[in-house]
């Protein structure tokens, strides 16, 4: 996004005009702000530029809020795939709204999007701090997930049909570009509906957000199985301990779960192509490394090497209308497999795909935190009649965010001192392209 078109202002339903029931001292007012460039690097910017800097509106509890906690219908869906933490997000909504501001009608959309179209006629769940006390010790999402577009109009309908005024979104980035179309639709029906999303992909992947929740609960888990694939690696002659995980356009959890258990050699991810022929290609730089250290680990992202197994046809699409990738695991298998035959060398290769595993794990400490603090904090700024936005951390902070400003996917710069500790980590080349 170049500087010039952003856009950081958060829309507002109007103005909030009611005293906060929160016993609070330290409220957070929409002066303070966080800078969008905390490192300048431009120093040829002209002097108008340095004095109007873009700036992010710090997330918080405000003094004064827009609707009133007795009349308030809040509802909840959670959309796409699964993630450690969907549950401690929805019980930190919940516990947030009724403990917080004293808001009894809490709806649990059902399936995603689906929940709010009638013909599937999926039932509503009734949230209270009853029926979450202990969701947060759970995998998945006690609500249920769907993937794949709705009619924004038919979702509007139903919400103005149920009396909603706060509408929590929790999903990725496809999740966000729906949030704004709806928000959209809202605005043109002139509704005072509040649409507040809560950022979810394991990836790591959406624009401008430090970290999504998940991320550090999957990078625990890729590292249990690198330490299995290195286990198995080292067990036998010329053993190759091979993973695959998740990562479909970036490649944050396997430069992560790398440098985290430093006994991989090989990471492949979909931002850096590889040759597997050639003197420079995978094959060979495998080759070499097993002839003199018996054994090699490779971790290799979803989405990487689509490119070389591209011959496989697949070319479908998903319910979201993602591309449905080829499996770059098994293919590497096989012709890791059809290399070392050719060539008449020894081979030992076990091979790891925990993908599903670990997105259906409950959260672990470190997220359990991170989602209780963003789901109080979506309260916050639903109450206050704040919308078409999210809550996310951005350089460290606690920020409000418009949704467009995140609805897309971001990837890994390799010129990055992230790609470099990796490299400088693993030992791999810099380039296996010929």
């Amino acid at each position: 996004m170049k500087k010039e078109t952003l856009n950081f202002k958060i829309q507002e339903l109007g103005k909030p005009a009611i005293l906060s029931p929160t016993a609070l001292v330290n409220f957070t007012p929409d002066s303070k702000r966080v800078l969008y460039d905390r490192y300048i690097n431009n120093f040829n910017a002209t002097q108008k530029d340095k004095a109007t800097p873009l700036s992010i509106e710090i997330a918080g509890p405000r003094k004064m809020i827009y609707f009133d906690p007795a009349k308030v219908k809040t509802a909840i869906v959670t959309c796409g795939g699964l993630c450690p933490g969907i549950n401690d997000v929805i019980r930190a909504v919940v516990m947030s709204l009724y403990y917080r501001y004293g808001v009894k009608n809490v709806a649990g959309i059902k399936y995603g999007f689906q929940g709010l179209i009638p013909k599937y006629c999926h039932e509503v769940v009734n949230l209270t701090p009853e029926a979450v006390k202990d969701i947060h010790t759970l995998g998945g999402s006690i609500l249920s997930l769907s993937r794949g577009s709705q009619d924004i109009g038919k979702i509007v309908d139903t919400l103005c049909r149920m009396n909603i005024n706060i509408f929590f979104c929790i999903g990725g980035d496809g999740t966000m570009k729906a949030a704004e179309l709806i928000t959209e639709e809202i605005n043109r029906r002139n509704l005072k509906i509040s649409v507040i999303g809560i950022p979810k992909t394991i990836d790591n992947d959406l624009n401008l957000i430090d970290k999504s929740f998940g991320f550090d609960t999957a990078i625990s888990m890729v590292v249990n199985a690198i330490q299995c694939a290195h286990v198995e690696a080292k067990g036998a002659p010329m053993g190759i301990g091979l993973v695959k995980i998740m990562g479909r356009e970036s490649g944050y959890i396997a430069l992560n779960a790398a440098l985290a258990q430093n006994d991989v050699n090989f990471v492949l991810i979909p931002e850096v192509p590889f040759d597997l022929e050639g003197e420079k290609g995978l094959l060979k730089v495998l080759e070499k490394r097993l002839r003199t250290r018996n054994h090699a680990v490779i971790l290799v992202a979803e989405g990487a090497g689509q490119d070389l197994c591209a011959d496989n046809g697949l070319n479908q699409t998903d319910a979201s209308g993602n591309i449905r990738l080829n499996d770059i695991g098994i293919y590497l298998k096989r012709k890791i497999e059809e290399y070392f035959e050719k060539n008449k060398l020894e081979l030992n290769l076990k091979y790891i795909d925990p993908g599903y595993t670990i997105r259906s794990v409950p959260a672990n400490a470190s997220d359990s935190i991170y989602c209780e603090l963003l789901g109080q904090l979506a309260v916050h700024a639903g109450m206050t009649g704040k919308t078409g936005m999210v809550v996310g951390l951005y350089n460290g902070e606690y920020v409000h965010l418009p949704l467009k400003s995140v609805a897309f996917r971001r990837r890994v710069d390799t010129r990055s001192n992230l790609w470099t500790r990796v490299l400088e980590a693993t030992g791999q080349p810099v380039s296996m392209k010929n």
